[in-house]
């Protein structure tokens, strides 16, 4: 490509020419020639070059006077930084265009008018040859105009993104990355708008930005103009897509969050801001910014971006990209994509994991941002004509952030804001810095204000949590490189969907335990006969907690099915294509009574424990359309998502009679035994099971001991009587000579036995007994595989196995 051109249309440009044209103009011409034909759409543009930068520093004879300027730079002292900044960008925007670089865009702006319109509206975006590099993200350090229409506005937001090279946050980033302020040049990138704002916009990671997971895609959108969600202004909606299945024709839409998208920006009449913030109507709010069908086809587009820069760079190349959906046509688009910057540079070799060692006063919660602690002096700025003020160590707590703030950001010791979703400026800068990071917490300036020293985790799930005080808290790093895999399989027990992306990078076999009774708890939370029979639900605070959960959904029902669905999908996809056993619900009468809507279906027991639990709800006119929503959801998650590494497995089934009523009603509702592939497994943990294990076993494909069951019914004790919990030990001899017969009938069947209880992370030497004993599996909650690992394998070779 010629170097010395000073306008190059997208269609004339390639990823190989960052040196001319930025990262940023590279990547969308690249998108552009390659990635058009198969059906990826990007709006036409061209782009004002680096050549035509530096022609204008030359033309106007002010580089010596810039490297003046920049000889005693000091980015740590903020008042040197400022005023340094903004006498450079006033050289830089008073230096006069010249005539052939004037003609030369206005040429071009009016052939893309030819294409489009007349005095079409454009976005004016900076694009620095040092941008969107794999080990740093120079995005947001310069600055873009949008709806900028006709030729004079065009030239002046040229200039003004020519200037923006110098801006504070950009001026301080070079410093920070060690870059020579002289050998970065600025292009510009001239692009057709997208009329979001009468319809949504929003960023997409092609990897998960907390867990670094690699197979899932994350969307986020709002309604209008997407510089609100990249600056963190909205808390917009969120969606996870599934790509190894959603590649092969499925819809493994994960997880659907409601945002709260309080505002949007809009086109505005007004020259002199073309563009202007204004509240989203109420009803507005309660609805997803986009359909399941355009959440699939930006998902689509994002693997085959994904794929195709994978391909040129000859290793997995991740992409953070920002979408639009015009809302005239109701065309979506890809506006950009460059390279993630933060997970594909991490060491997917070493484990680190941060853990609090005690608990204290919650403060406020948001979403957590990666999965580090950080514990210091609470700072609230209001203002961010306060940041000066700022300390190193403190913990930063605002409203929102913006490029202005990054250099008091990295020596924050974590930041909380108000306001953003996990792909707002917030974020993805505290990913960079690995700084813990809580954003969304609706109100955190002001609950905060007045607190000294506190706590800010990442560590307990999606949820983060601003603890009062400096509590303690332990890390630890494994190198996993070194750890060798035991023959016996080492599962998980994963009840909880959102940490499952985060524990799956843990060394493991699957999943021997997934529960349904946390996704339901804390999702659902409804009692899902109070669905299917809402009018029985009498009580008017309940009808009205019911009404808001449900909202948007006509049919009650549904809204069981997705959440539950949702939750299993992320668990089955985090561990894809190992197994994921899924135990159909175990609730006790009186725990699904504490559910929303709860006393109107479920009687009072005198032991709960050994109730109307299990199998006997299943085929029970009590609870059998309750069980038939499970069906769906189960049906689902395999055949509309495609996880059919997700087997399903039925608790305290007492009697062998019970069994086949089970697999009958499974039948009826779709979910049928070997249908692709679809293993139907058992609980022992009655000991009618190990008694008749071999009659089971001509039913069922497989089995999980579950030891605390077992133990309390061998006993004859409820585990929940604290009278008696010093009897309870599934050391008994008693219990382990059940395990014991258990295992070697089933080895003696040829079907699979594992175990998913408490006792084998609890006890080493119960796991020891267990590997003795032949079992081919080893459910663990994640805390406790990697020890547990080592003693297996030390079993294993001491048994010569």
């Amino acid at each position: 490509m010629e170097t010395d051109k000073l306008v190059l249309w997208f269609n004339e440009i390639e990823l190989d020419d960052i040196p001319q044209v930025g990262g940023k103009n590279a990547s969308l011409g690249e998108m552009i020639r390659e990635l058009t034909a198969k059906g990826v759409n990007i709006p036409d543009g061209f782009a004002v070059t680096a050549h035509a930068y530096r022609y204008l520093l030359e033309s106007a004879g002010i580089k010596d006077e810039m490297e003046h300027i920049l000889s005693d730079l000091d980015t740590h002292d903020m008042h040197n930084l400022s005023e340094k900044g903004e006498k450079l960008r006033s050289l830089v925007y008073n230096a006069e265009i010249p005539e052939d670089l004037n003609r030369a865009i206005l040429d071009a702006y009016r052939k893309l008018c030819e294409e489009y319109e007349e005095n079409t509206d454009v976005a004016v975006r900076s694009s620095a040859t040092a941008e969107d590099l794999p080990d740093a993200s120079f995005a947001g350090q310069q600055e873009t105009y949008l709806n900028i229409r006709g030729e004079e506005a065009l030239i002046e937001a040229c200039k003004k993104c020519f200037a923006s090279l110098f801006t504070n946050r950009a001026i301080s980033y070079r410093e920070d990355k060690d870059f020579d302020h002289m050998s970065v040049a600025l292009s510009i990138g001239v692009q057709k708008m997208v009329r979001s704002d009468l319809a949504a916009s929003g960023v997409i990671f092609s990897i998960d930005t907390e867990s670094g997971f690699r197979d899932a895609v994350l969307l986020t959108g709002s309604y209008g103009l997407g510089e609100m969600v990249v600056q963190g202004t909205v808390n917009p909606d969120e969606f996870y897509v599934f790509k190894p299945t959603l590649k092969t024709g499925y819809k493994p839409i994960l997880q659907k969050k409601l945002g709260t998208k309080e505002v949007k920006m809009i086109y505005s009449s007004n020259k002199e801001d073309p563009v202007e913030i204004v509240p989203v109507a109420e009803d507005e709010r309660k609805k997803f910014c986009v359909t399941e069908d355009e959440i699939l086809t930006l998902a689509r587009w994002t693997a085959i971006i994904e794929d195709h820069y994978s391909e040129k760079a000859g290793f997995f190349k991740p992409m953070d990209i920002e979408w639009g959906k015009d809302g005239n046509t109701g065309e979506l688009f890809i506006l950009q994509a460059r390279p993630e910057t933060v997970q594909s540079q991490r060491d997917v070799n070493v484990l680190e994991s941060y853990n609090l060692s005690e608990t204290g006063n919650l403060l406020v919660t948001g979403t957590a941002v990666g999965s580090k602690i950080g514990a210091g002096t609470a700072h609230v700025i209001e203002n961010a004509s306060d940041i000066k003020d700022f300390k190193k160590g403190e913990i930063l707590i605002t409203d929102m952030t913006d490029p202005d703030w990054e250099p008091i950001m990295k020596i924050a010791t974590a930041i909380i804001t108000n306001k953003g979703g996990r792909t707002c400026h917030a974020a993805i800068i505290s990913r960079e810095l690995g700084v813990p990071c809580i954003v969304g917490t609706g109100d955190g300036t002001e609950k905060l204000k007045g607190f000294g020293e506190v706590t800010a985790s990442c560590a307990e799930g999606e949820v983060g949590n601003v603890y009062e005080g400096i509590l303690k808290y332990d890390v630890k790093r494994i190198n996993l490189e070194s750890i060798e895999r035991p023959k016996t399989d080492i599962m998980m027990n994963v009840g909880n969907p959102d940490i499952a992306f985060d524990v799956a990078s843990i060394p493991n076999d699957g999943v021997g335990l997934a529960r349904l009774e946390f996704i339901i708890s804390n999702f659902i939370q409804i009692h899902p006969m109070a669905l299917i029979q809402f009018d029985r639900v009498e009580d008017a605070k309940t009808r009205e907690e019911i009404e808001t959960l449900t909202l948007g959904y006509e049919n009650k029902a549904d809204f069981f099915v997705d959440k539950l669905a949702q939750g299993v999908a992320k668990i089955g996809a985090a561990f894809y294509p190992n197994d994921v056993i899924v135990r159909m619900s175990d609730f006790k009468s009186n725990e699904y009574a504490n559910l929303i809507g709860g006393p109107f279906f479920e009687v009072d027991e005198e032991n709960p424990m050994i109730g109307f639990r299990g199998a006997s709800r299943y085929y029970d006119d009590r609870y059998r359309d309750g069980f038939v929503l499970e069906c769906r959801a189960m049906k689902k998650v395999r055949d509309e998502m495609g996880l059919s590494n997700v087997k399903l497995m039925v608790p305290f089934c007492r009697t062998v009679g019970e069994a086949k009523k089970v697999v009958d009603v499974l039948a009826q509702n779709g979910i049928v035994q070997g249908e692709n592939g679809l293993e139907l497994y058992m609980m022992v943990e009655i000991p009618s099971n190990v008694i008749l294990i071999e009659e089971f076993g001509k039913i069922f494909d497989g089995f999980s001991i579950g030891s605390n069951d077992l133990t309390q019914l061998t006993l004859g004790l409820d585990r929940d009587s604290a009278l008696i919990a010093h009897i309870f030990d599934e050391r008994d001899q008693a219990v382990t000579d059940l395990i014991r017969e258990a295992i070697t009938k089933a080895n003696r069947m040829g079907k699979k036995i594992g175990i998913c209880g408490q006792a084998p992370s609890d006890y080493p030497e119960f796991a020891e007994f267990l590997v003795e004993c032949g079992i081919n599996s080893i459910s663990l909650i994640s805390d406790t595989v990697i020890e547990t690992t080592l003693n297996v394998l030390k079993t294993e070779k001491r048994l010569g196995k």
